[in-house]
């Protein structure tokens, strides 16, 4: 646009007198290169959003690695998954479609305010006035005024992915019981809300937009106004005043611009946030590597994070290397957290939790992971063949992830499967739970830390895989340190010591 204006004035000294066909030469000219140059900016312009998103995401997903396993637990999965996807997605608005308007508006308004300056100083002021109220202060009062419909919408849509992401992963639970019609009644209320704020924010960009066209007309016929009582000849006044009416594209751009930015800037300040969370617990990338020579917790009391009541209170235990502790006791008593301290998920408020007598919030937390093969009450898969569901422990060769899936008694099931080790499975579906436990053990032994970490690992296990694993469990924990944690007392027939809490 600026390139054009400046053409088309610089025609007006060069080309003055000249024929027609050399003004519309010019004017074709002018308007292939305008279309070269818009193409070049919209290009430029995605392009840089593009590498920025990707750029936020890989930043988002290392704040959540950070996070993760203390905070993340208590935090809502669809707001989350909504924020990675939809909201970082909105922030292409922001880097593709803002700075060039400005920038634009910004040179325009120089060249027209030039323009207008050559017939009288009041016209260019009056125009600068115009513009500044169109491009400025309109944008401002409504962008104010619509921040919170848009923040309340970002939420709200959060919310509905959560709602979603629990309604289909419970959906089989829902039709069992009947609940179906009130799930949708309660999505229905969600979804009313975000309507509801959605035509509040539809109502102020409306406002907004009769305003902006308002001030339009007005500063034009305030423009036909001024050079009548500036006694310009007829010919200049209709020159000013079609000038003024046509010229408030770029600005009018940035008054479109402000509600547009409304939920773009709602979902900065929900990726801001989360990107400016503390962690819990920082990871050490230096510190002590000791080779493992026994645990314990000395004194340890711990609540978790929100939560004034103790899980534990002055507790101690001594955990002797190459030894098979089984930690008995029902359900609620501080038994997953046992395990979850000496992974270092959480650290303790009181006491220490010591590998080979170093505290663990001192040995450098890559060389932790290494020692410490951690399998929880739920085994998660990835949307991945079966062997690299199995070797997310470490590589290995074909030959290794076979024999841990045979020591796990899941290795004549996967032969099953249409393509074998290289069957795709995944979260939802794919495999009972007790098949995905026993991948979940095949990844353990794989893993091959010198202190196992098995948390209820028979709870979904019949009695005949179970003793299959237990026994699998007792020869490869041979030279190994196991904890075994359950409230069966058959899963504990094979530890050397078993612990009552």
């Amino acid at each position: 646009s600026f390139v054009t204006i400046s053409a088309v004035q610089a025609a007006g000294k060069i080309f003055s007198g000249q024929s027609a066909g050399s003004l519309t030469a010019l004017l074709l000219a002018c308007a292939f290169s305008r279309g070269l140059l818009h193409y070049g900016e919209h290009y430029c312009n995605h392009l840089i959003a593009f590498k920025m998103l990707a750029l936020i995401r890989v930043k988002v997903f290392h704040k959540l690695r950070q996070l993760s396993p203390a905070k993340l637990e208590s935090k809502d999965k669809g707001s989350l998954l909504s924020l990675i996807t939809s909201d970082i997605e909105l922030l292409e608005v922001f880097y593709a479609h803002t700075i060039s308007p400005i920038a634009i508006a910004s040179l325009f308004t120089i060249c027209m305010l030039s323009f207008f300056s050559r017939y009288s100083v009041f016209l260019a002021l009056l125009a600068l006035l115009a513009y500044a109220a169109v491009g400025i202060a309109i944008p401002l009062v409504f962008s104010r005024r619509a921040s919170q419909p848009g923040q309340e919408i970002r939420q709200k849509l959060g919310q509905i992915s959560s709602f979603m992401l629990d309604s289909i992963m419970g959906l089989a639970e829902s039709l069992q019981f009947g609940q179906g019609p009130k799930r949708q009644s309660e999505l229905a209320a969600i979804d009313q809300g975000l309507t509801k704020s959605r035509s509040r924010l539809a109502a102020l960009t409306s406002l907004q937009q009769l305003l902006t066209n308002l001030t339009i007309l007005l500063s034009a016929a305030g423009m036909l106004a001024l050079a009548k009582s500036l006694q310009l000849p007829f010919a200049q006044s209709l020159t000013v005043t079609s000038a003024m009416l046509a010229s408030f594209g770029p600005v009018s751009a940035l008054s479109a611009l402000s509600t547009g930015l409304t939920e773009t800037v709602a979902s900065g300040r929900r990726v801001l946030g989360l990107l400016d969370e503390a962690p819990l617990l920082n990871e050490n990338a230096a510190g002590d590597q000791p080779a493992f020579a026994g645990a314990a917790l000395k004194q340890v009391s711990f609540s978790y994070p929100g939560s004034n009541k103790p899980v534990l209170k002055d507790y101690s235990l001594t955990i002797p290397k190459g030894k098979i502790i089984g930690i008995h006791a029902p359900s609620g008593s501080g038994k997953s957290t046992i395990l979850k301290l000496l992974a270092r998920f959480y650290d303790v408020q009181k006491g220490q939790v010591t590998i080979s007598e170093s505290d663990v919030r001192q040995i450098k937390t890559a060389a932790l992971r290494q020692l410490e093969s951690y399998m929880p009450q739920e085994t998660w898969l990835a949307t991945d063949t079966v062997a690299n569901n199995i070797s997310l422990g470490r590589s290995a060769s074909r030959e290794e992830i076979i024999a841990c899936a045979k020591k796990a008694n899941i290795h004549d099931f996967i032969m099953t499967l249409p393509d074998g080790y290289d069957s795709i499975v995944g979260q939802q579906g794919s495999m009972s739970a007790g098949q995905k436990q026993r991948v979940g053990i095949a990844r353990a032994f794989l893993h091959g830390g010198d202190l196992l970490l098995l948390d209820e690992i028979t709870a979904n296990l019949d009695a005949l895989n179970e003793g299959i694993v237990l026994k699998s469990i007792k020869e490869a924990g041979r030279g190994k340190t196991v904890v075994l944690v359950s409230h069966r007392t058959s899963t504990l027939a094979i530890a050397d010591e078993i612990v009552e809490l």
